[in-house]
């Protein structure tokens, strides 16, 4: 069992520095517009379905600098260097896209765990081939146990008892992994309701009196979005430990790829790290690389 010094300090919720946004770069093909939730030519060689939290269309733009990243320029990326013509698709629900518009994903890029679930409910196999790298370099997230900022509750340990608001099944960093750190540090605790948004979750608890039992867990990079977007203020809540780290946005192939075709697309990818205006399009530091789950 771990009880190490993050566990045992506290800290208010605070908007993390970030690297103010480059300018993107002016190259998307002018002859591809986009329509609602759709970029690219319609009967195109490789479809992309974005699922990424952080990509501008399934985010807001309240913090300056992150979670806008524009997808249309990988797309643009990736039709110059696998020579085939690229659609992009944006959803939260990849079984809704499917169903209602009758798309075959090539390449499907979110976060790792909700991919995964989406692919398994509709008997897709897909494998992952990259990891995206953030601003820091980083290619992992994790769920972070929040109480109100007065609660007496300090550490992990202190959770023994508590009534605690988890995400849904499909986001592993607030559910899966949450649930594993409690069980590892012997807590005790009740599931209070599974929330579909960290934005939910944080508001059940300034709903309640500060000595209430309760925590809520939330996903490391939707932090600096609740306090932009005005969910909660500085200092509502306090995190008081947190799971441990699991792949965040992966780019997983679906294996109905012609197998050239893959390699080319994978190539691609990797080379991201090259191409500045990629990587400053999807605000990354070394855009994507090699798929890692250790």
């Amino acid at each position: 069992m771990q009880d190490n010094a993050f566990h045992r300090r506290e800290f208010l919720i605070t908007v993390p520095a970030i690297a103010a946004a480059a300018a993107l770069p002016n190259f998307v093909n002018p002859n591809w517009t986009r329509a609602g939730e759709d970029y690219g030519p319609a009967n195109a060689d490789i479809t992309l379905i974005v699922m990424d939290p952080l990509a501008a269309p399934l985010a807001c733009d309240c913090v300056e600098g992150y979670a806008q990243r524009k997808y249309e320029v990988l797309a643009d990326y990736l039709a110059k260097e696998t020579k085939k013509t690229v659609r992009v698709k944006w959803t939260d629900d990849l079984e809704s896209l499917t169903k209602e518009g009758a798309v075959s994903p090539s390449i499907i890029i979110g976060k790792d765990s909700v991919v995964r679930f989406g692919a398994h409910k509709l008997s897709r196999v897909v494998s992952p081939v990259a990891m995206l790298s953030d601003q820091q370099g980083n290619t992992t997230q994790k769920g972070m146990f929040v109480v109100r900022s007065k609660n007496k509750a300090s550490s992990i340990l202190d959770l023994d008892g508590f009534d605690i608001f988890f995400g849904p099944e499909s986001c592993d960093e607030k559910y899966l992994a949450p649930i594993a750190k409690l069980k590892e540090a012997d807590v005790s605790f009740q599931i209070a309701e599974i929330c579909d948004a960290c934005s939910v979750a944080a508001k059940k608890l300034l709903e309640i009196s500060d000595d209430t039992k309760q925590a809520a867990v939330i996903s490391s990079y939707a932090e600096p979005l609740l306090l932009g977007c005005g969910n909660i203020k500085q200092g509502d809540l306090r995190v008081v430990a947190s799971s441990e780290e699991i792949p965040f946005v992966s780019a997983f192939l679906d294996s109905s790829v012609p197998k050239d075709l893959r390699s080319a697309i994978k190539i691609a990818l990797l080379k991201t790290r090259s191409n500045a205006d990629v990587v400053a399009s999807l605000q990354s530091k070394s855009g994507f690389v090699p798929y890692d789950m250790t």
